[in-house]
């Protein structure tokens, strides 16, 4: 949607230019037409830029109590934004299985691109992301994401980590935003999945609340293609473990048994 209102508006510069300049050429109608969309980007970055700037500062590892709405939005605006200049072309498959109400999203990390994603094309179901730190200390970025529910987890300190988890599953019960979390902890810079850390399942555990099974593909190519072609990109929902099996379940199990439907998925197509 963001895309055609940056079309309409340098569609619109283009024409008045046409309409009011003494003489006119293809180049010239090509170069306003550039400028404008150029124009277009800056006026949203500032706007983005603006309305972080506004929101109260957070202390490191404070919540919210409710989520920014302006935030959300401007959030989902930039990641779809960000993914279509980066030439995707996305397809989502089994959404039909998400659940209505509150649930925990896990899938297998590939690229920096993955929550943007689910958070570009999946904006509707208020999927909110457990990153690293680094990625929250972004000026200003970092300070829209956690008022968008985003939550920062430090793996390396087990007493602060599981802080953030107390604060993923409050963050459901009180229905703030669905959470999601990669649990390899960092993205795979092969095709081979890393270790699943079990911890991340406690989210569930703790809110009482479904898992939902995804399996991420083609984000690991984005990088390489970037303003050369458009790359396919897949996001499948594959099962939905629901909130009694979950909690019968020990953390290391649901690990186990959710890397293994991942993996094989990614056998199956790849």
């Amino acid at each position: 949607m963001i895309f055609l209102y940056f079309l309409i508006f340098c569609l619109i510069s283009t024409a008045l230019y046409a309409l009011l300049a003494a003489s006119v050429s293809f180049w010239s109608l090509l170069a306003v037409f550039a400028l404008s969309y150029l124009a277009a980007n800056l006026l949203f970055v500032l706007i983005f830029f603006i309305s972080a700037a506004c929101m109260p500062r957070l202390k490191p590892g404070e919540g919210v109590e409710r989520q920014s709405v302006l935030m959300r939005r401007l959030c989902c605006a930039v990641a779809r934004w960000l993914c279509g200049n980066a030439g995707m072309r996305v397809r989502f498959a089994g959404l039909e299985k998400l659940p209505e109400g509150p649930f925990l999203y896990v899938s297998n990390h590939r690229s920096i691109f993955d929550p943007l994603v689910v958070m570009g094309y999946l904006g509707e179901k208020n999927i909110s992301f457990v990153s690293k730190p680094s990625n929250l200390e972004i000026p200003l970025v970092g300070r829209a994401a956690r008022h968008a529910g985003f939550l920062a987890i430090d793996r390396k300190n087990n007493r602060e980590a599981l802080k953030t988890i107390l604060m993923a599953a409050d963050y459901l019960k009180r229905g703030v935003c669905n959470m999601g979390i990669y649990p390899e902890g960092t993205r795979s810079k092969t095709r081979e999945m890393l270790p699943f850390h079990a911890g991340s399942f406690k989210i569930a555990q703790r809110a009482g609340v479904p898992v939902v099974v995804a399996c991420t593909r083609g984000t690991e190519r984005v990088a390489k293609t970037l303003f050369v072609w458009r790359t396919p990109v897949t996001v499948e929902i594959l099962d939905v473990f629901e909130a009694g099996h979950v909690k019968a379940t020990g953390t290391s199990e649901l690990a186990e048994e959710t890397r293994r439907m991942i993996r094989a998925r990614l056998d199956e197509t790849e």
